[in-house]
């Protein structure tokens, strides 16, 4: 059987972060779905203003999405290089990612619900699964290497009372 890494986690957070930032933009061109749930929102509007707040819609769904996949790649690049700040580094950023998409899933503003399609707030939180997944990882990985370091050199012995 083989045991996930904390760095694989990091690899299919990227991954669900890449999907994430690009759903948006194949569902414009596609179902359009964020248009529909904008004329829900607003039936009295005409067409090019419900294109405007779709567009900006999409485009923070996007920008979020690409704006995760650099912290991503700096997580895995600390992970991978063994440094002691990764651990915080990647809860640093699991906390922020997760804020953003919890915001993203509940923020509401009249007479929307929720600004966003619930959709695409629930597929927000994947790539903090993931980051979750990582964080708890890197702090088995951690533990794991300092128990079986061997003792530094010229250090005193321990007392065991």
């Amino acid at each position: 059987m083989t045991t996930m890494t904390s760095r694989t986690a990091m690899h299919l957070g990227l991954a669900l972060t890449a999907a994430v930032a690009v759903v948006p933009l194949a569902d414009l061109a596609t179902a359009d779905s964020i248009a529909s749930h904008v004329r829900d929102a607003y039936p009295h509007w005409s067409a090019s203003e419900v294109a405007k707040d779709r567009t900006a819609i999409t485009a923070y769904l996007g920008i979020v999405g690409l704006l995760g996949i650099p912290c991503w790649l700096w997580a895995i690049r600390w992970a991978r290089r063994g440094s002691r700040h990764a651990l915080a580094l990647a809860g640093t950023l699991f906390a922020a990612g997760s804020c953003l998409a919890l915001f993203g899933l509940t923020y509401a503003s009249a007479p929307y619900d929720r600004v966003l399609p619930l959709s695409y707030g629930l597929l927000g939180l994947l790539p903090c699964l993931a980051g979750l997944a990582a964080v708890v990882l890197l702090r088995r990985e951690r533990s794991a290497s300092r128990a079986t370091a061997p003792a530094p050199t010229g250090a005193a012995p321990s007392r065991v009372r």
